[in-house]
């Protein structure tokens, strides 16, 4: 018997407060940053949230590796309760009459390059326009798990996933390898692939490199990586400060005057940026503007991220 058959065999005694408990924590991810949301006490949500799962007779969450993660019938819960917070906040908008404000959080994960570059952007767009929408914006380059929670939107790296998830893709991007001009000045000549084994290379580290869609430092054969960062952005400034070449997202070396692109017809990789939203969100409209916003930025910035060489 499936988890949803023994809750159809009771009554379960459900609390619309331990709802909105479970709604935070599969929105963080972590209990005392859930907690923190709705300004109570961890150990109230950790208490609450046992109580509801008494009630209905299931485990509604799991200790996961990097937090809590819903289960599959807590993600069917959390689904059907995801309305509760709109409708609660719409009763508070018509007693104050801002009915039609559109209000909420958004947790928004993308990888750091994506972040600083077009997601940040989208961003203030948005908060601009819409002051009662309120932005997190966690930046980690990391594949997303196909039970992940504590986000709202997550751009990552590699085609859309399969699964609970709602993946969609969003762009292509392109790498190309890159060097200052004061290093090209006074370094050995770069003018076939065979020269780059002169040259050291600066990107990733290899050990802390989740992304299999990244792992493209070993194309260089020859060519050691001399400087390994976690973060694109301290990539670039490496490769700005005459560390090496560097191997840069377009997007993020194209504007910068001082670096150039290192054998552009020979050397480029494309790579995809997804975007997966989570179905159950409490706070739709604002995700959809902010969804609408990062489009609408990427669209703009084709000639950065896919470059013409």
């Amino acid at each position: 018997m499936t988890s949803a058959e023994r809750v159809r065999m009771r009554t379960p005694d459900v609390s619309t407060d331990d709802l909105r408990m479970l709604l935070a924590l599969a929105r963080t991810g972590k209990l005392v940053t859930a907690a923190t949301l709705l300004g109570i006490d961890h150990t109230t949500v950790s208490r609450r949230l046992r109580r509801l799962e008494t009630g209905l007779g299931v485990t509604l969450v799991e200790r996961g590796t990097d937090g809590w993660a819903l289960s599959e019938i807590g993600r069917v819960v959390v689904e059907r309760a995801a309305p509760l917070e709109q409708i609660l906040q719409e009763v508070r908008d018509a007693v104050s009459g801002d009915e039609g404000t559109v209000r909420g959080s958004v947790r928004l994960s993308t990888p750091d390059g994506f972040g600083t570059k077009i997601a940040s952007v989208a961003v203030a767009e948005v908060i601009a326009a819409h002051p009662g929408i309120s932005v997190e914006l966690v930046t980690s380059t990391r594949p997303i798990s196909s039970r992940a929670s504590g986000y709202d939107l997550a751009v990552s790296i590699g085609e859309p996933r399969q699964g609970w998830l709602a993946s969609e893709f969003l762009t292509n991007y392109t790498l190309g390898l890159y060097a200052s001009r004061r290093y090209l000045n006074t370094r050995p000549r770069i003018a076939s692939p065979t020269d780059l084994t002169d040259h050291r290379l600066v990107f990733y580290v290899d050990s802390h490199l989740n992304v299999a869609e990244l792992d493209l430092a070993r194309r260089f054969a020859g060519m050691h990586v001399g400087l390994g960062c976690t973060n694109v952005s301290a990539q670039v400034e490496a490769t700005l400060h005459g560390a090496g070449v560097g191997l840069l997202p377009c997007f993020m070396a194209e504007e910068e005057p001082d670096l150039i692109r290192v054998l552009p017809s020979e050397i480029a990789f494309t790579l995809a940026f997804s975007l997966s939203s989570r179905r159950n969100s409490p706070a739709p409209d604002a995700v959809g503007l902010i969804r609408q916003a990062i489009r609408s930025v990427v669209v703009a910035r084709q000639d950065l991220l896919v470059p013409r060489t």
